[in-house]
């Protein structure tokens, strides 16, 4: 009897070295490429972390130097973030945050720079289009109407759509095309929430072009 177990346990163990022979390899790198995964997909998340807690230090040092109209270490801060944290919605926000300082410094070119950056790096469609308007901005101050209007051209998130139809009416009005301005500030006025305080704004530009919204707005009451 004990022979005859030995012999069907010997038999289980050789079709075991058989299948293992066959198959052990396939096993093993599918074991290996599967526990790969998940420890890539913890230390990514780690990564993650650590990566934005870094650049949130970084950003904070970034806005003391905009506080203190320090550029020289306002371009050493945004460049090391550039280079180490790219990835991370701190260093859009800083570079965002940088273009304003640099704009109030008269560096046009730097604040161009850096709002750019943010226009083609971020994956954040809202500071996507808060760069393109300001870029737009920009244009519009150097005359480069072309080129404000190609920034406007990019897809804007809806939330962005009335500030980008203000925009475009003011590089229409500067072209001295009143009559596509005055289109477009409609627009724009009649998507913005009523509520909102840059509706008036909205509303002094359509009164200089001879538009009065008043009855408009009225009738709705």
């Amino acid at each position: 009897m004990a022979s005859q177990l030995d012999l069907e346990e010997q038999e289980q163990i050789d079709r075991l070295k058989h299948f293992w022979q066959r198959y052990g390899n396939a096993i093993t790198w599918l074991l290996i490429a599967v526990l790969g995964t998940f420890a890539a997909f913890n230390g990514w998340q780690y990564w993650q972390r650590k990566q934005g807690a870094e650049a949130a230090v970084m950003y904070d040092q970034l806005e003391a130097a905009v506080q203190a109209g320090d550029v020289a270490k306002l371009d050493r801060t945004l460049a090391d973030m550039k280079e180490r944290y790219a990835g991370t919605t701190y260093a859009h926000q800083a570079a965002l945050l940088a273009a304003r300082l640099y704009y109030e410094k008269d560096k046009a070119d730097s604040a161009k720079a850096a709002l750019a950056w943010v226009a083609e790096k971020s994956a954040d469609e809202g500071l996507q289009a808060i760069a393109r308007l300001r870029l737009a901005g920009l244009a519009l101050e150097a005359k480069a109407y072309d080129e404000a209007l190609a920034q406007l051209g990019n897809k804007m998130p809806a939330a962005f759509a009335a500030l980008a139809d203000d925009r475009r009416g003011d590089v229409l009005l500067a072209q001295g095309k009143s009559a596509e301005a005055k289109a477009h500030y409609g627009k724009a006025y009649a998507a913005m929430d009523e509520r909102a305080e840059y509706r008036r704004l909205l509303e002094v530009k359509l009164n200089a072009l001879g538009v009065d919204v008043a009855p408009a707005a009225e009738g709705k009451k």
